[in-house]
């Protein structure tokens, strides 16, 4: 009797405390974006299945694994698991495939609304990009299949995808190394920004880059905990350093009145940046700290 009682009161204290449970349903559609964000950035590798490097079919079966979800491991074996869908019926959760190889199903990612899709690409590792991407993916798309029906969950919002912030750098960031790279020095000990209080610990650094017009804000507000994408730094980058040049480089992704355009040829001209392998600069794409640092490397 009293190893039963004790065995109770343990299950009761497990149960009460929520040991081994998370705020969201194991097969829900936000807890299988929690997870599946969690990789944003983590490097493509072939045959990986870490998050030290991982392939587009491990990346998703290991997202479906930690909800619960068990699906083969390679793209074609998945490309045959569950029903087929329409794109004009895609679901949240539902995994979308690609031809990049000119051979069939070769590429997979999970399907997460508004048109895009988190994967792990090869030229850039964990990401998001748009199933209608004309520069490459739209063109690509083979079909849906559909292993798990998450509209059968309660209605949830799905949370907000934010960068991985060990691996990208926020606004304040690159205000704090463009302080110190430029030698910026300001005698601003008041807040020009609404969102920035007088006693943020880097108040010093936005005041410097704001009075040096590198960064204007928007409405106001500086965002400090928020990030650049590649477009916007390269506007930033060649105020910065006062940049010049012309080039006749052409990234697939940077269209002739896109407002970047010359800031992004700018570097190219001074060579600091090449672009993606797969010929896009990924103007939407949000700078990685490797990559801001690769950019500083270059401009020295």
């Amino acid at each position: 009797m009293k190893r039963f009682l004790l065995v109770f009161l343990a299950c009761l204290v497990i149960s009460t405390t929520g040991v081994g449970t998370s705020t969201a349903s194991a097969n829900s559609f936000d807890s299988l974006l929690s997870s599946a964000r969690t990789y944003l950035g983590v490097p493509y590798k072939l045959g990986g299945t870490t998050r030290n490097g991982i392939d587009c079919s491990a990346y998703t079966q290991a997202v479906f694994k930690e909800n619960g979800i068990s699906i083969p491991r390679t793209t074609g074996q998945q490309y045959n698991t569950g029903k087929a869908v329409a794109k004009s019926n895609l679901q949240n959760g539902d995994l979308v495939f690609f031809n990049t190889m000119g051979r069939g199903v070769s590429h997979v990612g999970i399907y997460i609304g508004s048109n895009n899709f988190i994967h792990a690409s090869t030229s850039r590792g964990v990401m998001i990009s748009s199933i209608n991407d004309p520069y490459y993916w739209g063109s690509r798309y083979l079909g849906a299949r559909r292993v798990k029906d998450f509209t059968t969950q309660p209605a949830a919002p799905a949370p907000e995808v934010k960068p991985n912030k060990e691996l990208y750098p926020t606004r304040v960031d690159i205000a704090v190394a463009l302080t110190n790279e430029l030698g910026l020095a300001t005698e601003q000990s008041e807040s020009v920004f609404k969102d920035v209080p007088n006693d943020h610990p880097e108040i010093s650094s936005i005041a410097a880059v704001a009075e040096a017009g590198i960064f204007t804000g928007s409405n106001g507000s500086f965002m400090p905990e928020g990030n650049l994408t590649r477009a916007q730094l390269a506007k930033v980058l060649v105020e910065s350093f006062e940049l010049q040049g012309t080039s006749d480089s052409s990234f697939k992704d940077v269209s002739n009145d896109h407002w970047a355009k010359e800031y992004i040829e700018i570097l190219a001209h001074n060579e600091i940046t090449t672009g993606y392998a797969d010929g896009n600069f990924g103007v939407d794409d949000y700078v990685t700290k490797a990559q801001f640092q690769t950019f500083l490397d270059r401009i020295k």
